[in-house]
């Protein structure tokens, strides 16, 4: 049996909150820790581009090197020739064109927290890191916030709401890098009451490549007149590594006016109220089980549309496997609105109605987090801190020595009674001993329903709740066992649909932002739905023609790209 070597959970549960040198030939890459690229790159207007200062590149005899060919899971490791780190958009651009010139195959490390290989794998052989464009400025000339595409979100949330008092309803974990995750569909704990990030990008500015070989820039807007527009759409869910590489990218909300920054975007609750209790698997019997995992499900269907002051609320209910000992239910509520403890009491009701028993505070069974004891009833916080808190206190999440797979799937209705069975089944299975694995059930809905299927790239917006599959480990003689049970759960729970969670009345594909290569291998996907649909529904096409026009050579690819179309 295999037993996790890291402590925490893959989502909320006993243990924590979440989880849940070599030269070049012909124009050389740098050889050095500092220099310049030898091939001019071409600016949009075709003129030659000179560097301010020099660019800081890493090859495998410089110390930096071990830590700058892997992310956030150790299972994908890379060996390129170098690893550049860009400061600016006319650096980036040099990259690319020396890249593309010298037939090497590059990819973008955002934040690094790709959970498959789609940065780090063996045929890379130059990454262009963004860890160092990571400014968050307002920008009059776009009359909007610009971040910089390699910033992590809880710097952009410090940022923007210490600065303007405003935020972009992002991600919840800190070290996400803004370049992957907005371009993914960017989901966050303000989901329901503000929509998903990309409901706020106003623009975005992109390297591509021509036909003909040329790097170039381009600002792309959501401005109906923008002859770029396509490209700003295809980053509102099309996913990173598709199109070019992403430098920046402006927020401002549609319909904000004048020119103040602190109006032109949401503004978060200036406090909210913070819960969080637990199960013991000791006392869930399968009915237990399934009746808490049926009325999640069910408020989340009642609730999909908004208008009602439960857009103000968003939860999490970890899934854990029972060799954690806990299955645990964390609640966010905006504490500024009427009633906000009774919104959170009718919820937490709905929740435990007909469970025969008693939930407790969550804090009791953390673990390293036990010193943490204002979660041991519902707390009121003031946004920033609790943003912080949720974001950085997950001892899993924050490990950086951990391997691990994932699976994702949305729902739009409560859980059947079959798939609650085979959830009970694989969650109490005896084969395995790891208290990270977990499914995560998070709220989606609210605002996020209010915004068409086509008018961004994120199609899923008929979803109530998604579900995200996890599970770490550090010892590979832990893989096998691992691999197996993540596959067997989430392949057997959508056994009578071939495999996966096909567009139906029940389910509503995955989420590309938790990218899954086994979704187009046939031994796992046996549907007659592509994992191109799983991942953008009815936006695929669209799609590929916005690859067709921006990366016709297909430099900007990895393991799950968007394909070229046929014709």
């Amino acid at each position: 049996m295999a037993k996790a070597k890291a402590e925490g959970t893959g989502g909320i549960g006993r243990r924590g909150f979440l989880a849940g040198g070599a030269a070049t030939s012909g124009a050389a890459l740098l050889t050095g820790t500092a220099g310049a690229v030898a091939a001019p790159a071409r600016a949009a207007d075709g003129t030659a581009v000179a560097l301010a200062e020099p660019i800081t590149a890493v090859t495998p005899g410089d110390k930096r090197y071990k830590d700058l060919v892997r992310g956030w899971n150790q299972r994908w490791v890379a060996n390129p020739e170098t690893v550049f780190l860009a400061e600016t958009t006319a650096q980036v651009q040099q990259v690319v064109q020396t890249a593309v010139k010298g037939n090497k195959r590059l990819t973008v490390r955002g934040g690094g927290h790709c959970w498959e290989d789609w940065v780090f794998n063996p045929d890379v052989r130059v990454i262009l890191d963004m860890t160092k464009m990571n400014k968050v400025y307002f920008d009059s000339a776009k009359n909007a916030i610009c971040v910089e595409a390699g910033s992590q979100l809880l710097n952009v949330y410090e940022r923007m709401y210490r600065t303007w008092g405003v935020i972009v309803p992002a991600g919840m974990c800190f070290q996400v890098g803004a370049g992957g995750h907005v371009s993914g569909g960017g989901w966050g704990l303000l989901c329901r009451q503000l929509g998903l990030v990309v409901d706020h990008l106003y623009g975005v500015e992109v390297v591509s490549v021509d036909a003909d070989g040329t790097a170039r820039v381009h600002v792309a807007t959501r401005e109906a007149e923008d002859p770029h527009r396509d490209l700003w759409w295809a980053h509102t869910g099309g996913g990173g590594g598709n199109f070019g590489v992403i430098t920046r990218f402006w927020f401002r909300s549609p319909g904000a006016t004048g020119t103040d920054p602190a109006k032109l975007l949401p503004q978060p609750p200036s406090e909210v109220l913070l819960s969080a209790v637990s199960w013991p698997w000791a006392e869930m019997t399968k009915d237990r089980f399934a009746r808490l995992v049926k009325n999640y499900g069910e408020w989340h269907a009642k609730y999909l549309k908004p208008g009602t002051a439960n857009d103000n609320l968003v939860s999490m209910l970890a899934l854990n496997h029972k060799s954690n000992g806990y299955i645990g239910l964390v609640t966010q509520v905006d504490a500024t609105i009427p009633n906000a403890q009774q919104v959170l009491d009718d919820f937490l009701a709905e929740m435990t109605k007909g469970l025969d028993v008693a939930h407790q505070p969550l804090a009791t069974h953390m673990g390293e987090l036990s010193a943490m004891p204002e979660l041991a009833k519902p707390r009121r916080m003031p946004w920033l801190q609790a943003t912080r808190y949720m974001g950085t206190t997950n001892p899993t999440l924050n490990d950086p020595s951990l391997k691990g797979d994932f699976k994702s799937s949305y729902y739009k209705t409560a859980m059947p009674d079959a798939h609650i069975d085979a959830f009970y089944q694989h969650l109490t299975r005896d084969d395995l001993v790891n208290t990270t694995a977990s499914v995560l059930l998070s709220s989606f809905g609210g605002k996020v329903n209010a915004v068409a299927q086509d008018a961004t790239a994120a199609a899923h917006r008929d979803a109530a709740y998604k579900a995200a599959w996890m599970i770490w480990w550090t010892d590979p003689a832990d893989e096998a066992i691992s691999l197996k049970w993540i596959r067997e759960f989430f392949h057997g729970v959508y056994a009578d649909t071939g495999g996966v969670p096909v567009i139906n009345d029940v389910t509503d594909g995955c989420y590309v932002n938790y990218p899954d290569i086994d979704l187009h291998d046939p031994q796992f996907n046996k549907s007659a739905t592509p994992w191109h649909e799983l991942y953008y529904k009815g936006n695929y096409a669209k799609l590929q023609q916005v690859k067709k026009k921006y990366d016709p050579r297909n430099v900007f690819r990895h393991s799950q790209s968007i394909q070229l179309p046929a014709s």
